[in-house]
């Protein structure tokens, strides 16, 4: 068996999409925050499918992931619109 450099392998196990929205430091952060947090949830939604994670230990994990994406978009992200609710 061919032995796989690490780059090509850690490309394949987490690929990144690249950035096309408006450039800015802050924009760029918070991209590549928000496609962390999508490959972490895809592997902890894995362990769960598998039996590996119980349901409320992927909940949990999966909502602290979620808390830490929003602290990164005040963090980061200026509010445009004061006065209505987002999601996120």
């Amino acid at each position: 068996m061919e032995k796989i450099d690490r780059s090509a392998r850690e490309n394949f196990l987490y690929p990144r999409a690249g950035y096309y929205g408006m450039f800015t430091p802050e924009n760029l952060v918070f991209n590549a925050n928000l496609q962390e947090f999508s490959q972490k949830v895809a592997l902890i939604s894995s362990l769960h499918t598998g039996g590996k994670l119980s349901t409320p230990e992927a909940y949990e994990r999966i909502h602290d992931l979620w808390r830490g994406l929003k602290h990164s978009k005040k963090a980061l992200l200026p509010r445009k619109n004061e006065g209505t609710q987002e999601g996120i």
